[in-house]
Parts: C-alpha cells; structure tokens; sequence
C-alpha cells in the first residue's frame, strides 16, 4: 500500500465514525434540556426577584445550542469542515505542483549526473558496463596490466558499495519522512475523531453556569487540529520548492562539461532531517494561528521526541554521508 493510500484511509476512517457523533448526541439532548431548564429558570427568577423585564434575548442560547446539538453532524460539522475544506485543498494543489516539478528535475538531475560521469575517462568505467568491459579489452596481460585490472574492480567495488549504502540511508530517510508525515495526519484524525464524537456533550455542558468556555474551547481546538493538513501541506510545498531550486541550480552546474558532480546527496539528506523534525512542529505553528490551550503533554513529548531524532539522525548521516563522501571524491 502507497503512503497516499495510507492518508485517504484516514481519512475514510473519519467518515467511518461519524454515525457515532448521532448516537452522542441523542444522549446529550437530555443533558442540554436539563441545563436549559435551569438556565431559562434562573434567569427568569433573577430578573421577577429584581423587579425588572425578562430579556428574552439572551434565553435563546440554549435554544439555539440544542439545535446545534440536534443536528450536530450538518449544522456544526459540516459547516466547519465546509468552511475549512477550500484551505485544505488550495495547500494540496501546492503540494500537488511542487512535487510534480521536483520529480521532473530529480530525473533530469540524475540523467545530467550519469551523462557527466560517463565523460570522465576516470569514473566511466564505474557507471557503464560497456565502457567497463572496453577498457578491460584495451589491458593485456603484462603485471602492470593486471595490477590495473584488480584496481578498476576494486574501484567498481567500492563505487557500487558506496552507491548502495547512499542509497540505502536516502530511502531510510524518506521512509522517516513519510512516516512524519503520517504520523501528524494519524494523530490529526484520532484527535478530530474525538472532538466530533463528544462534540455534542461539550455543546451540553455550555449551556450550563460556569461551564460557558466548553464551547468556545471546543471550537477552537476542532478548528486548530483540522489545520494541521494544509499546515503540513505548505510545510511540504516549501520544502519541495527549495530543493527544487537546489535541483535547477544542479543541472545549470551539470551543464557545464568540465563540471564534476557530487553523487553524495548530501543537501537533500539534510533537508530530509529538516522535514522529518519540522512536522512535528505543525501542532506549534497552527497554536499560533488560532490559540488554544493545545492538546496537552503529548505535543511537548512529540516535540522532545522530534528534537532527540534530529540529533540521532543528524550524527548519523553525519559520519555515514561524510565517510561515503568523502571516498567518493578522493577516487
């Protein structure tokens, strides 16, 4: 299964537990009638024990929030997912074009690289077959030859060694990557799962005395967690965008014919460890669009534990990027 795949699982997995947000509200109805009863109660008792006219305005809040709460899946969901949904895809399509342009510069980029490679009379043999086995025919059999020979094999070796470990750590790190990601969108959803279900009890609870801040805490936090997708869509996009200007400033170096490339990768490596450690700071960037009291000690943990990734990951391709890269380009 893709990781694409893996998003729209969550996100049919939402859609999924949304029957229960009904069942929820049939049993917050009767908490919501009680407190409006005492709400309506205490109001029009307040106002005979003062001697002073009932305003009626203010008795229709538990009105209208039991009808909130009623039809809470279309009046309150559906109007904040509705409201909400064009950013979400606005951030994708950014997402969508930047990726498609970065893929087609990866490709150009790794056909300038070979090309370049398979000009250089030292690194030919290395990448071509054809050019290994032409070089081999123009050796004889004398001990100087031979020496060669063993030489160009250890060389091919160890070019092929090294060209798989690097291979090796850059799918690890897009895997992490992905992962990241997934893991934001996972907590995303179970977090609004949540919110939806016992949406209607929080709807409840407004209605009574001293517990008014339910609702506005409530939206705030639906609405803080659901940015979390086009946060992490433009977090994307940026990052797609800058290495896609690194990729177009590669290839106008990769045309110049005398240019020798690094095939160490080490700028997309980094800005792998930068995206991987960056999506757990969403949670922080969209607290700063709508404040909220945050989803508690789990986020300060995924920060801790982003910040401990990012140093482990940092040391490692430190010394496995530095070590491969550096023998590379002494051959």
């Amino acid at each position: 299964m893709e990781w694409n795949n893996l998003h729209e699982v969550l996100r049919s997995l939402y859609d999924d537990m949304m029957p229960f947000v009904g069942d929820m509200a049939s049993l917050s109805k009767g908490l919501a009638g009680l407190g409006a009863l005492f709400y309506v109660s205490l109001k029009v008792w307040q106002a005979l024990s003062r001697a002073e006219p009932i305003d009626v305005f203010p008795l229709l809040r538990p009105f209208a929030l039991g009808l909130c709460i009623m039809f809470f899946p279309t009046f309150v969901l559906g109007t904040i997912n509705t409201v909400l949904s064009p950013f979400v895809k606005g951030t994708h399509m950014m997402l969508e074009d930047q990726v498609l342009d970065l893929n087609v510069l990866q490709q150009q980029k790794d056909q300038l690289e070979y090309e370049a490679m398979i000009r250089n009379p030292e690194t030919a043999f290395m990448v071509s077959d054809e050019e290994f086995d032409k070089k081999l025919d123009e050796l004889g059999w004398m001990p100087s030859d031979i020496s060669v020979m063993a030489g160009m094999y250890m060389d091919r070796a160890e070019y092929k060694i090294g060209k798989a470990l690097k291979d090796w750590f850059r799918n690890l790190l897009e895997i992490l990557f992905q992962a990241a990601a997934l893991v934001i969108d996972s907590i995303r959803t179970f977090f609004l799962i949540v919110l939806s279900i016992l949406g209607p009890i929080a709807f409840a609870l407004s209605i009574w005395d001293g517990f008014q801040h339910t609702l506005g805490k409530w939206l705030a936090r639906y609405i803080s967690i659901y940015l979390w997708l086009p946060v992490s869509d433009l977090f994307s996009s940026m990052l797609a965008r800058i290495q896609s200007l690194i990729l177009e400033k590669d290839i106008e170096m990769l045309s110049d014919p005398t240019f020798i490339p690094d095939t160490s990768n080490t700028v997309y490596i980094i800005f792998m460890i930068i995206g991987i450690v960056g999506y757990f700071t969403i949670p922080t960037v969209t607290g700063w669009i709508i404040e909220t009291g945050g989803a508690g000690h789990y986020i300060r943990n995924i920060h801790r534990t982003a910040s401990m990734g990012a140093n482990i990951a940092g040391g490692v391709s430190g010394s496995t990027v530095g070590n491969i890269g550096g023998k590379l380009m002494k051959k």
